[in-house]
């Protein structure tokens, strides 16, 4: 098996830096590649099954869907800034999408896969918000609200968003949140974490077991890649400027 795992690339605008090399990385995937796994917040903001919203995105979502038609598994794990897109990514790409966790197996090896956001549970404030974002109420508004207000509310949201990340930081030790949160699933049977939302790459091992935190595609560009069960992290950036 021959996958690529991201997350956290926060597309905008087709003219952004983070977008334009998201471009150039998916059109340059091997041909080997079997499966690709987005772990959350591919897009500044989406909410609903509608791309109609969105016409900034029109680029990258043809790069997925060239992708599909080649054969690749798409596997897209909802984020905290994109959601309810189920129903589009199922028809349009054919893709497993999953609102929470996933556990897959690849290459016999047992993998619990999550966005992240959750592994904080002492984050009350953001629980809540999360809940009111993830109703099916919210979900309805998604289908009748004109294209201007997904635009404000992703304007907002970002701005929001660069402050949190700040500010939380400060609070909470995100790699042990993470590291423990791993730990607990490895005491489930899983052989494989993965999860992203925190911006902060780890790839560690322990007692045989790996712990992968994605980290982004803003500043980072930041991926990794499996081949037949062994993980590997890179930076997109960092190879381009070795060509």
């Amino acid at each position: 098996m021959h996958a690529f795992f991201l997350a956290d690339a926060h597309l905008r605008n087709p003219d952004d830096h983070n977008y334009l090399l998201m471009l150039s990385f998916l059109e340059g995937l091997p041909a080997s590649v079997d499966m690709l796994v987005i772990v959350g917040d591919f897009f500044e903001f989406w909410i609903g099954d509608s791309a109609e919203a969105f016409p900034h995105y029109r680029p990258v979502l043809d790069a997925v869907e060239r992708l599909t038609q080649k054969g690749v598994k798409l596997l897209f794990f909802e984020g905290n800034h994109d959601f309810h897109l189920g129903r589009y990514f199922k028809k349009t790409f054919n893709a497993d999408v999953y609102p929470d966790k996933a556990d897959i197996t690849l290459d016999g090896k047992r993998l619990f896969i999550c966005h992240g956001d959750i592994i904080n549970r002492a984050d009350y404030g953001y629980r809540a918000l999360r809940l009111a974002f993830r109703n099916p109420f919210t979900r309805l508004l998604a289908k009748i609200l004109p294209p201007s207000v997904p635009a404000f509310v992703a304007d907002r949201l970002g701005r929001r968003s660069k402050g949190n990340h700040k500010a939380a930081e400060a609070k909470w030790d995100y790699r042990r949140l993470v590291k423990d949160f791993a730990i607990a699933r490895f005491e489930e049977g899983f052989d494989v974490v993965v999860t992203a939302h925190y911006h902060r790459p780890m790839l560690e091992n322990i007692h045989g077991k790996s712990i992968l935190a994605l980290g982004d595609w803003i500043t980072q560009f930041s991926y990794s890649e499996w081949i037949d069960g062994k993980l590997e992290q890179k930076s997109y950036q960092q190879e381009q400027a070795e060509v």
